[in-house]
């Protein structure tokens, strides 16, 4: 058994990672300030034996003792993130500095949730881990883009400086139960609209493109990557390499859903990248991982979790 921290812990995919490393038997810490996590995403776990829920900011410094942390405190959509992008620089950045302490302290393992976003608008596709990205430094996106890409480069320092443990892991767009109904990703927006017979929303021509992973399948990578020996390092990119246009999948939720919405075109918001995929070759090649439930499969459980929600 090993002491878990899960920073992020109440979080759409930090909650899905507590269930998982319970079930392998650990002790599993979560810390969150419930920003964009949410109590009813652990409230399930509160009896466990084995699960405790710490109220906290990332950006203030704190003190456990733990074998492992995973990283991934971060408002991760463009509407969060956007609501006040001084605190998600700071979450990126102060928060890194904090677990890195921590695990400096611990000498522990510690794994960053970085993202796919530090590519920015590719001008290699699909994206490797060696592209070091385009990315508009003063944007209306550059607090998240930089603060992950500033939060990478104090992973590499710890590392080469104080012999840190980490692992970097890119994750690309990813769906499933417990994302919030207004987060402002590009699935949740198109079922919630759906359901409710509202017009689709897409911005541009729709024909952006984007691969989208389940949460299941991130989380399995995931949980594999920290188990491998301390040489591998990453960053890896973790996500599903098959590509969709934007207006596949919305055409896709009107299908599944049986909706009677109508597809409507809005202007493009600036520096949204207009292709996203990635080549999962190094993860494949670290921890033998490759996704396993398509696109439809995922869709129909995540309406079937926000058909739920509505219902509330």
């Amino acid at each position: 058994m090993s002491r878990i921290l899960i920073t992020g812990g109440a979080g759409f995919i930090g909650s899905h990672l507590c269930e998982k490393l319970l079930s392998e038997g650990h002790e599993v810490i979560a810390l969150d300030n419930y920003f964009t996590g949410s109590k009813d995403n652990i409230r399930h776990l509160i009896p466990h034996p084995y699960f405790e829920m710490i109220r906290h900011d990332i950006t203030r410094e704190f003190f456990l003792e733990v074998d492992e942390i995973y990283n991934l405190a971060c408002p991760a959509s463009p509407v969060h993130y956007q609501y006040n992008p001084i605190k998600t620089i700071k979450t990126s950045v102060m928060g890194a500095i904090n677990v890195l302490g921590l695990a400096k302290r611990m000498r522990a393992k510690v794994l960053q949730a970085s993202t796919s976003e530090i590519y920015g608008d590719p001008e290699v596709h699909p994206q490797v881990e060696e592209y070091w990205g385009n990315v508009n430094p003063i944007g209306i996106r550059s607090c998240y883009d930089e603060g992950k890409r500033c939060a990478e480069t104090l992973f590499s320092d710890y590392h080469r400086q104080n012999k840190v443990r980490i692992k970097i892991i890119r994750i690309f767009n990813t769906y499933g139960p417990r994302m919030q109904p207004n987060d402002g990703r590009v699935v949740s927006n198109f079922i919630i609209q759906a359901l409710q017979n509202k017009d689709i929303t897409l911005y541009g021509d729709g024909l952006q493109t984007r691969s989208f992973q389940y949460v299941d399948d991130l989380v399995d990578a995931m949980v594999k990557f920290m188990k491998t020996p301390d040489t591998e390092i990453g960053p890896v990119n973790i996500g599903n390499p098959h590509e969709f246009t934007i207006k596949q999948l919305a055409e896709l939720v009107v299908k599944m859903t049986g909706a009677k919405s109508k597809i409507i075109y809005k202007p493009l918001p600036e520096n949204d990248p207009l292709k996203r995929k990635p080549d999962i070759s190094k993860i494949k090649s670290i921890i033998d991982w490759e996704p396993k439930i398509e696109l439809e499969e995922g869709l129909q459980e995540t309406i079937s979790y926000f058909k739920s929600v509505l219902k509330k």
